[in-house]
C-alpha cells in the first residue's frame, strides 16, 4: 500500500526486497553517527519485524522510501510510538533515516511534511514530536524545516550514562 505520495517520493509498506538495502543502510557507519551502534542484518531483520507490526497494530508506522523516478528503496520516513520513560512519552514521534546518497536533496523534508499532513489531517494527531542527539545539526535543521519548534534538551533514559550521545533536543509541533 502507498501511504503517501509527494513530487519525488513515494512513501510505502515494506517488501521483503527492501531488507538487503535496509541493512546496508544500517550498517553504514555515516548514516548510524548518531546512534550508539551500526546494526548487524539480524538486528535490521528484527527493527523490520517491529515496523511491519506497528503499521499493522497502529495503522501508522515508519513507512519505507523510494524515489519515484527509479523506485529505488531510499529509506524510511514516518511516526513511531515513543515510550520510553520521559515526561513527554508516550507520544507519537515523527523520524526518518534515509542512505547518504540520498542526503542534501530534501527528501527528509518533503516526507515528514508530507508525513505530518497526513498524520494530523488522516490519524488526528494533536501533537508530534521528534528527537535527536544534541550534535545532529541535520535533522535539527529538517525539524525546523518541517515547522516543529525546539522545546528542550534532555538525557535520553536509553543511552548510556558516558555515551557523547546521551544528551538529546526535543522538537515539537501541534495541529494547526
Amino acid at each position: 500500500m502507498i501511504y503517501l505520495e509527494t513530487s519525488r517520493l513515494r512513501l510505502r509498506d515494506w517488501k521483503e526486497t527492501d531488507l538487503y538495502p535496509f541493512s546496508q543502510l544500517n550498517a553504514d557507519e555515516k548514516v548510524m553517527l548518531y546512534f550508539p551502534k551500526t546494526l548487524s542484518s539480524g538486528e535490521t531483520n528484527a527493527f523490520y519485524k517491529t515496523i511491519i507490526s506497528e503499521i499493522k497494530e497502529c495503522g501508522f508506522g515508519l513507512y519505507a522510501v523510494e524515489e519515484k523516478k527509479n523506485k529505488e528503496f531510499i529509506g524510511f520516513i514516518g511516526f513511531h510510538r515513543a515510550a520510553f520513560e520521559a515526561d513527554f512519552t508516550p507520544c507519537i514521534e515523527i523520524g526518518w533515516r534515509l542512505k547518504k546518497e540520498a542526503w542534501g536533496k530534501g527528501y527528509a523534508t518533503e516526507g515528514a511534511t508530507a508525513c505530518l499532513q497526513y498524520g494530523f489531517t488522516e490519524l488526528n494527531f494533536n501533537d508530534v514530536y521528534s528527537f535527536t542527539v544534541y550534535t545532529n545539526n541535520p535533522s535539527k535543521n529538517v525539524m525546523r524545516k518541517i515547522g516543529m519548534n525546539f522545546i528542550k534538551t534532555f538525557d535520553h533514559p536509553k543511552v548510556e550514562q558516558v555515551s557523547p550521545l546521551k544528551r538529546h533536543v526535543l522538537f515539537h509541533i501541534s495541529q494547526q
